[in-house]
């Protein structure tokens, strides 16, 4: 039985990141003759229908990273404008699911989107105004700039490639796609930083009163 957790990470033919698919996707690029090269461990072999001519089984192998043809409109996502759509479960991950005022980490239904300088004072939507909190550090922040109430940021809120997105996005990354991704990210990618040192803190906040 195929995991249904398993993501394959796609690209365009210039090896591009794009998105991450599921194995019936990938099988169903292969069919349509959409792959142009693998990259990549192989993850699994999917088994297909019996040819009532040879009597052979189709079977498609199924590798880590698939690229496929065609160039998905991927250069404007290279331009320095670019920026991805923001959601709570890629900030939280970009954050290391720390809370960025008292560095606890929590698990996501433990984290709330806290805006530095809030949207009632004029602040914005947008990765450079947003950080992960914690429930309890939002609440005491409330709808004041952190320095108004002695709160400071443990790290500086950054906006995210397009690659380092895909990281965000993804789930139980293999360590190729991962290799892979990580030359995809800036030369001095902020979010490589974090991978490398995480942020300081107390890993049992969540249990604080």
């Amino acid at each position: 039985m195929i995991d249904p957790g398993l993501k394959i990470l796609r690209t365009d033919i210039s090896a591009t990141p794009v998105e991450w698919i599921g194995v019936e996707q990938a099988v169903k690029l292969y069919c349509q003759e959409q792959v142009a090269y693998v990259l990549g461990s192989n993850l699994c072999i999917v088994h297909g229908g019996i040819n009532a001519l040879s009597g052979i089984q189709s079977r498609v192998e199924v590798n880590s990273i698939l690229c496929t043809l065609g160039r998905q409109r991927s250069n404007y996502r290279h331009h320095p404008d670019y920026t991805p759509p923001l959601n709570n479960n890629t900030l939280f991950r970009r954050d290391g699911n720390h809370c960025m005022y008292c560095g606890g980490k929590f698990p996501d239904f433990q984290l709330s989107r806290d805006h530095i300088k809030p949207i009632s004072r004029g602040g914005e939507d947008v990765w450079t105004n947003v950080v992960a909190a914690c429930k309890r550090c939002n609440h005491f922040k409330g709808d004041r700039h952190p320095e108004e109430v002695g709160l400071e940021l443990l790290a500086v809120p950054f906006k995210p490639t397009h690659a380092e997105y895909i990281y965000l996005s993804g789930r139980r990354i293999l360590a190729d796609q991962m290799e892979f991704l990580e030359a995809h990210f800036p030369r001095n990618s902020e979010l490589l930083k974090r991978l490398k040192l995480p942020v300081d803190g107390n890993e049992n906040a969540s249990s604080k009163s």
